[in-house]
């Protein structure tokens, strides 16, 4: 089934088991390993297939299996932390808000990548209409000032990113994996607006080198890890002034991936 352009999914998330967000608590891997991979609409309906039948289970949030998100990722006016990460900075940072559409929370959430490829995330909770703009929320200021390079007099709206995400998680509760779908990107600097139209970005999220069925599967249909950056790829496909020649591959990966052009 179709729905606007896009898989519902439907049909294939009715084969998983659920989990709720409270057994997700064991695996919230705020300090983790990430390993992304690339594929399509049609390529995430086999992988589900046989996730669904290696017992893994999908995460349920007020009856929906699939859940929208909206993110605000903040950078200098000289977009330091895109240019950090372009130039193959090991330790860099991410500053972005994030809402939860359905449950209507909100945060600010710091990611930072040490020179070992291990991610770590801090968050805050603050209100949806900070989304854009929190520094009149004076805890959320000191807050980022703790856990950053940056203060928020540095940093502006950049990028919003949307999509829908479905979760999923293994029998041993030892990984994560979380699968973006309808991505859309919108550049604050530029007003443009770019969608990813049926490319999957999926993330496999460990807390350390566990035996993973998942990556089995990834290599059984020929799915292959990719470094990818959502915030990297929607400014380069939104902002033709920035630096973004590396990137390019990435988005002729995701070209030839779904067979379409940006």
């Amino acid at each position: 089934m179709a729905t606007n352009g896009h898989i519902s999914f439907e049909r294939e998330l009715d084969a998983f088991g659920p989990i709720t967000l409270d057994e997700m608590k064991s695996v919230k891997l705020m300090n983790r390993v990430d390993a992304k991979f690339l594929t399509s609409e049609t390529g995430l309906q086999a992988v589900l297939a046989d996730a669904a039948a290696a017992g893994y289970r999908v995460l349920v949030t007020e009856g929906d299996r699939r859940s929208p998100y909206d993110s605000v990722y903040f950078d200098t006016p000289g977009l330091q932390m895109f240019l950090d990460h372009h130039n193959r900075r090991l330790v860099r940072q991410k500053v972005r808000t994030r809402c939860y559409v359905r449950s209507g929370q909100a945060f600010l959430e710091i990611k930072r990548k040490n020179n070992h490829g291990r991610t770590s995330k801090k968050r805050m909770a603050i209100e949806p209409f900070e989304m854009m703009e929190f520094s009149g929320n004076a805890e959320a200021c000191a807050y980022l000032a703790k856990h950053s390079w940056f203060t928020a007099g540095d940093l502006r709206p950049a990028v919003e990113t949307l999509f829908t995400r479905i979760t999923l998680v293994n029998p041993d509760l030892t990984e994560r994996l979380t699968i973006d779908t309808c991505l859309a990107f919108k550049n604050f600097r530029t007003g443009k607006e770019v969608s990813l139209q049926d490319a999957v970005i999926i993330e496999l999220k460990q807390d350390g080198r566990v035996h993973s069925r998942m990556r089995e599967i990834f290599l059984e249909h020929r799915i292959k890890p990719v470094r990818v950056s959502k915030y990297c790829i929607a400014t380069t496909l939104t902002d033709p002034s920035a630096k973004s020649g590396r990137f390019k591959l990435k988005v002729r990966a995701i070209e030839k991936t779904i067979g379409k052009n940006l």
